[in-house]
């Protein structure tokens, strides 16, 4: 870790303010509001000198993104030849003002109730869902940590947390995670941890026996809120209300707020704005599906919960086959060992075959990138070579990033092995690419059915394969 630089005070420090401050502004373009207010916003220029520059970040977790996706933009920006960064936590800033609204809600004036009475209102976890049951790998590695960093110091940076990703690839087990490590942290807590069909249906309860005193009570005098799915909150505009001024009490108040979902903000069908800004303050992080490797040691730590021994081809052939879906590869293996048991036969590839028939036919359908390159290329007249250049001309970027849109979507390819694909690019080009085309699809219809055609193009190609 680099010496610290000597105090900043008047114009130097105004200097150093006002060039963060650029950087900032000609990296929001090409980042996005979300990963600039998750990321750079809480960080500063210290200072800049020799083609050093010297920034502060708020956590490790800050500094390891800023080193690994954005040093090459920010001393881009600055300009820079390297960055250093120094850890210097920061009392987290209040949330943006907002005008009231036409009906404003009555304030609930009660004392803090006392921690969870187990036998009252207990916190309900799995408990395999633990930090120390979790497989990390390349496709969850940011979202752990980001979980770990809120577990180890709640309220402090990432608040609040929302993590998304397809059914079955662990959002739950990380948020159970989370509240498994505050409840038997030493600093004393009232955590609760619950779906969000649970705090739908506690509203409308409430409101059918007109008692919302105590249903806020309850949910607005928490140190932990954790809800797990919040896209059930979609197309239901009196629960949003009532949970958008639930989050600002608790945010105000300095509470944690943890979400997960299956989809980021911006995409859960209805959701208020104000609510998708809000759960864009803190950090919003992706569990993506687990790559091969991933996915074969998931399969060793499964067997070895269930006292079970695998060869290492049977982990290979199950992890080969069930490849978007942790929930379902567990439960391959389990239905494996069921059948060795039952049979009395031991556990090889052969009753491995067996077991997985359906899924292996389906396997040989499977969409390639190539199938979905090759769609792209044809609709839009280009050469492979050409996505896959530096070129950036429209020409050329906008088929590319279609192709990456359509390859995230139909296929299991993770942000950085797209980016690779398409000439070694990183992950925060690939996040704007996904970002670009997300937008203008929720507003033009024309474009929506353009990526409808290409859909069916690459499966059209997939098809034609078998």
């Amino acid at each position: 870790m680099p010496q610290n630089p000597p105090p900043l005070s008047g114009p130097v420090l105004d200097t150093c303010a006002e060039s963060w401050g650029r950087t900032v502004e000609a990296l929001g373009s090409r980042l996005g509001g979300a990963e600039i207010d998750g990321w750079l916003g809480g960080c500063s220029l210290l200072s800049l000198a020799g083609g050093v520059a010297t920034l502060s970040a708020p956590t490790r977790l800050h500094a390891d993104r800023l080193k690994t996706l954005y040093e090459p933009l920010i001393c881009e920006a600055l300009p820079a030849s390297r960055i250093e960064i120094e850890i210097r936590p920061v009392a987290m800033a209040p949330p943006p003002t907002e005008a009231p609204p036409l009906a404003p809600e009555p304030v609930v004036a009660a004392a803090r109730p006392p921690l969870v009475d187990k036998g009252e209102d207990p916190l309900l976890l799995n408990p395999d869902y633990t930090f120390e049951n979790f497989v990390v790998g390349p496709c969850n590695r940011f979202a752990h940590a980001a979980a770990r960093g809120v577990a180890d110091r709640p309220a402090a940076a990432f608040n609040p947390l929302f993590l998304y990703g397809s059914v079955g690839l662990g959002k739950t087990h990380l948020v159970q995670a989370v509240a498994h490590e505050l409840a038997r942290s030493k600093a004393p807590s009232r955590i609760l941890y619950l779906s969000c069909e649970q705090f739908v249906n506690h509203f409308i309860a409430a409101l059918q026996q007109g008692d919302l005193n105590a249903f806020r009570n309850r949910y607005r005098h928490v140190d932990v809120l954790i809800v797990d799915d919040i896209q059930v909150l979609a197309n239901k505009t009196r629960t949003q209300e009532e949970f958008f001024h639930t989050f600002n009490t608790l945010h105000n108040a300095r509470k944690q707020i943890v979400l997960s979902c299956d989809a980021p903000p911006e995409d859960i069908p209805s959701l208020q704005d104000r609510l998708i800004s809000r759960f864009q303050w803190g950090l919003v992080a992706e569990v993506e599906p687990p790559c091969f490797e991933t996915r074969v040691a998931i399969l060793h730590a499964k067997a070895e919960r269930m006292g079970l021994s695998i060869p290492e081809d049977v982990a290979h052939l199950v992890a080969e086959v069930v490849e978007d879906n942790v929930r379902e590869l567990e439960g391959s293996l389990t239905r494996v060992q069921a059948m060795a048991a039952l049979t009395g036969r031991p556990i090889t590839v052969d009753l491995a075959r067996e077991i997985l028939g359906p899924r292996l036919h389906a396997k040989a359908k499977i969409i390639r990138i190539e199938d979905v390159v090759d769609a792209v290329c044809r609709r839009f007249e280009v050469r492979l070579a050409e996505l896959q250049s530096r070129r950036r001309t429209h020409s050329i970027v906008f088929p590319r990033q279609i192709a990456m849109w359509l390859i995230r979507r139909l296929t299991s390819f993770s942000l950085e092995e797209i980016g690779s694909f398409f000439g070694g690019r990183d992950h925060s080009t690939v996040v704007y690419a996904l970002g670009k085309i997300s937008s203008r699809r929720r507003v033009d219809g024309e474009f929506n059915l353009l990526l409808e055609d290409l859909e069916r193009d690459s499966r059209a190609v997939s098809g034609s394969r078998g």
